[in-house]
């Protein structure tokens, strides 16, 4: 853990006399649901440059042909100086608003074998925060391919990175971001900046999950978080993206409605949204008739938000 010590968030609960509230309890985390992870796995630091990075380079130096599958470690921190998302944008947060940490794991699967990861991740995190606020669960929803929506607005992103693979297992990292408390001050600079930008290239407006559960906070959320994914990691190792379809699209944000996929701001394809198949393609229902769009560098955005 590095010597950096940050003071609490002005909208934490130190407010209401609890000025350690928004930090992680490490033992509550593993009660709550992360005892699945051996206890050395889980690290928490005040701060690093990027958990993702972080546990790419750990995973890069195993032995390959040795190693065991199952998640090797965890690792959260409170503030990321190159935190980042898709498309090489920066993941901007501060210390006790967000959840930000990384899951490096072993999957017996070749790199083939991983599609629609990003979307069984997306699966494991609204599954885990439903269970958090069972009452406010409908109001979570899955972007495709690798957001978690809440009222519409981005709750969570997800980054997943392939340290290496053979021909019969890949190493992975998954990077979770999840807004636990409102930043107000981050919140306004965010819609400041996409205010003067093209329509095309506007970032989802943030959401919290304090807005859904007021006594939302680190702890909890991570417990329940590592339970799922180490539960989805376990399924996805065996049967692949096929257990995740229905789920997935059962929690589709744009559901029927019309898309429009954007690269670079260019266009590159709209239509009607219908779900995705079994290895996590969109499928975009066109004048040319269906398509199946491959999860990559793209943005996807409501005909109505991009014009």
């Amino acid at each position: 853990m590095t010597d950096t010590h940050f003071p609490p968030p002005i909208n934490g609960s130190a407010a209401n006399g609890r000025a350690d509230d928004w930090r992680i309890d490490r033992e509550r985390a593993r009660a709550g649901g992360a005892g699945t992870i051996p206890s050395e796995a889980l690290e928490i630091v005040d701060e690093t440059a990027s958990t993702n990075t972080d546990l790419m380079a750990r995973m890069k130096a195993l032995p390959r042909e040795r190693v065991a599958p199952g998640v090797h470690a965890v690792r959260a921190a409170y503030r990321q100086t190159a935190g980042r998302g898709r498309q090489g944008r920066s993941w901007q947060a501060s210390p006790g608003n967000a959840l930000t940490f990384s899951l490096a794991c072993v999957l017996p699967r070749p790199l083939a074998g991983l599609a629609g990861l990003s979307l069984a991740t997306g699966v494991a995190v609204v599954d885990s925060l439903a269970r958090l606020m069972p009452g406010e669960a409908a109001r979570l929803a899955l972007k495709w391919p690798n957001d978690v929506l809440l009222d519409g607005r981005k709750l969570a992103g997800i980054l997943i990175e392939t340290a290496w693979s053979t021909a019969s297992a890949s190493a992975v990292v998954i990077g979770v971001g999840i807004n636990v408390r409102r930043d107000e001050a981050l919140e306004a600079e965010l819609e400041a900046a996409a205010a003067g930008a093209p329509a095309q290239a506007r970032a989802t407006p943030p959401a919290a999950l304090s807005q859904a559960l007021p006594s939302a906070n680190l702890t909890d959320t991570l417990a329940v978080a590592l339970k799922a994914l180490t539960e989805m990691i376990e399924r996805f190792g065996t049967h692949g993206f096929a257990p995740f379809v229905d789920r997935w699209n059962a929690c589709h944000a744009y559901a029927n409605r019309e898309v429009v996929l954007i690269d670079k701001g260019v266009e590159l394809a709209r239509g009607i949204a219908t779900g995705v198949d079994g290895s996590g393609q969109l499928l975009l229902s066109t004048d040319a008739g269906m398509q199946a769009i491959a999860t990559g560098d793209v943005s996807l955005r409501l005909v109505d938000d991009a014009s």
